[in-house]
């Protein structure tokens, strides 16, 4: 089972901020390949929310609704590249939106960075 690694230097996210970007309605998704070697079956993603999308219950219902659609990913395709490092910047439209929808958007978007990536 692949666990999911939350970024923690500065400098892993300065890294990734000036790599490659995905906009769609509901999320921002930054990625760029790892600079260790070592996987040991760990995700490196970090969920990130602004302050301007709404009080603290909105921003964490947010990042869990985004975090729970990434780990149903990992279970059930292989869709998710874990040689790289991704960064997912929630909108406020996710809080609004179906589940459903923001998972399907999800699946898109790493069909596209896929898609980038070969």
């Amino acid at each position: 089972m692949i666990k999911l690694k939350s970024l923690k230097s500065d400098f892993q996210f300065k890294r990734l901020l000036s790599q490659k970007k995905i906009n769609t309605n509901y999320f921002s998704v930054y990625f760029g390949k790892n600079l260790t070697k070592e996987n040991n079956n760990k995700l490196n993603i970090s969920f990130i929310m602004k302050k301007k999308v709404g009080g603290s219950v909105v921003r964490n219902k947010i990042k869990r609704r985004l975090r729970s659609a990434i780990q149903k990913k990992l279970k059930n395709n292989k869709l998710i590249d874990i040689n790289y490092s991704y960064i997912v910047f929630g909108k406020s439209k996710a809080f609004t939106e179906k589940y459903s929808i923001i998972s399907n958007e999800l699946d898109k978007t790493f069909f596209k960075i896929n898609q980038i990536n070969n």
